[in-house]
């Protein structure tokens, strides 16, 4: 970002490449040179498509960002405020490792996941309203008619369990993923090209939910475990 004569920053359309990564950034860079703090509104998204040249569900994906990172909030009708400031330093903080085998990663991710899933399970179990089981099983539904569809529905069950971490009503379940999100992201993108990767979990998925409407946290701790089993499985069966 550059200043213009009357010392504003201003923001540059973007090239074509990780058009929502790119906005994020963008943003962030905004933010600093501007000396925005809590409590000064972001430009409005019509603003935000004109400066940087992307649509609308670009710039809605990189706010989405920042409102899982807690940093900014949008106020229905008066437009998207900051909670704090923010730097492109503070909003990409990967939660990452190195590992030369995918096989080895996935392994050493999924520990990390059958803790915070097991766990954002119970609390979701425990704290679910009535409009968190209507948006999971909607993402449910979503899910198991693209899995019978095509055999497979990789971001939609994606888009499953994060309905679950929010019905936590948690902010870190979602900080969380969103630093680790390029790593949790290979479970869903057909590992070791196989389309059938933890297909056999896929019936858990209606148990877990039902676990979670019932209010049973012990039992969406049981559910959850069984999916993470098999995805544990089919790392170890399907790297051979």
């Amino acid at each position: 970002m550059t200043a213009n004569r009357s010392n504003r920053p201003v923001i540059r359309p973007l090239p074509v490449m990780d058009r929502a990564r790119q906005v994020t950034d963008a943003l962030a860079d905004y933010v600093e040179e501007a000396r925005l703090q809590a409590g000064d509104r972001l430009p409005a998204e019509r603003e935000l498509m004109s400066a940087l040249a992307v649509g609308r569900s670009t710039i809605r994906e990189a706010i989405r960002h920042f409102q899982a990172l807690g940093v900014i909030e949008t106020r229905k009708g008066s437009g998207t405020y900051l909670l704090k400031p923010v730097s492109r330093a503070t909003i990409h903080m990967p939660l990452s490792f190195d590992a030369v085998h995918l096989r080895d990663a996935l392994l050493q991710t999924l520990e990390v996941r059958r803790g915070i899933e097991c766990e954002a399970g119970m609390v979701a179990a425990r704290r679910r309203t009535a409009k968190d089981l209507v948006v999971i099983e909607e993402k449910l539904n979503e899910m198991e008619r693209v899995h019978l569809e095509k055999g497979t529905s990789g971001p939609e069950d994606l888009a499953f369990h994060l309905a679950v971490y929010d019905a936590t009503h948690n902010p870190l379940f979602r900080q969380l993923l969103e630093q680790m999100r390029e790593t949790f992201e290979r479970f869903w993108e057909h590992p070791f090209d196989r389309q059938d990767f933890a297909r056999r979990s896929f019936p858990f998925h209606r148990t877990l939910f039902n676990a979670i409407t019932a209010g049973d946290p012990e039992a969406a701790r049981a559910e959850t475990l069984k999916i993470l089993d098999i995805v544990e499985e089919d790392i170890k069966e399907m790297s051979k």
